[in-house]
């Protein structure tokens, strides 16, 4: 494979996950506490090897990253004493999730049938002191601004909430998740501030974003006709992302 194939081959896996970014972006416009992704790109040169392009002894190669706005989205009431948003951008909710604890910003909780607090994905909401289970007789629950579970019977615990030195270090794990290999610090009840009734909506620009998707759609078509109209489509495909069909 030349070198001019692998340069705009790099371009094109990179405009590929930039169309990806901003789809999954437009199906999440609607994902309650979901937060905005992006792509940056990044050009570096690697030593040419064609001897037919003896003005560039070098190729410019094009890499891509990933990064997450964190901006607050817009709250949106709701008038569901269950549903809470996080007031700020530094704060997440706990969850337990089969792959271990995880992060979100979405407060749209209910109560399972064994009767533990979740997220309307199933996910077991965390308290400071753990697992939280309700009873029937517990009656009607709502969340108090400090994070407080309160039910007819009284306080049940307190929603753990947790802060990250570096928020760059969250990785999405789809809708409104997010993982981390670094442990959060626990947020102290008296600096904890949600909002009942009310959630927080994705912080996606719908509007920007089609744009965006339009522009990147058609950069990828481009590129695909120069670089697939070489060599071999079907390898070039595959290395693409493509099924090659």
């Amino acid at each position: 494979m030349g070198d001019k194939t692998i340069i705009g081959l790099s371009r094109l896996i990179s405009l590929r996950q930039h169309v990806d970014t901003i789809a999954n972006n437009v199906a999440n416009q609607t994902t309650s506490g979901f937060k905005s992704q992006s792509v940056r790109f990044s050009e570096y040169l690697t030593q040419a090897e064609e001897d037919d392009i003896p003005a560039s002894p070098k190729r410019s190669l094009v890499a891509s990253t990933g990064f997450v706005d964190f901006s607050p989205g817009p709250l949106r009431a709701t008038g569901n004493p269950m549903d809470v948003a996080v007031v700020g951008d530094e704060a997440f909710l706990v969850v337990s999730t089969q792959n271990g604890n995880m992060y979100t910003r979405s407060g749209s909780l209910t109560i399972d049938d064994r009767g533990r607090l979740v997220t309307m994905a199933g996910n077991v909401v965390m308290t400071s002191a753990g697992e939280l289970t309700l009873l029937p007789r517990d009656g009607t629950v709502s969340i108090a601004p400090d994070g407080t579970v309160l039910t007819e019977k009284g306080p049940r615990g307190r929603l753990q909430l947790v802060k990250f030195s570096d928020t760059r270090k969250l990785i999405p794990q789809g809708g409104a998740l997010f993982s981390s290999v670094s442990s959060p610090s626990e947020i102290p009840p008296a600096q904890v501030r949600l909002a009942s009734g009310v959630l927080e909506s994705s912080n996606v620009n719908a509007v920007q974003e089609m744009s965006k998707l339009v522009q990147a759609s058609r950069a990828y078509d481009q590129v695909a006709k120069v670089v697939l109209g070489k060599d071999d489509p079907n390898e070039l495909r595959k290395l693409a992302g493509e099924d090659g069909q």
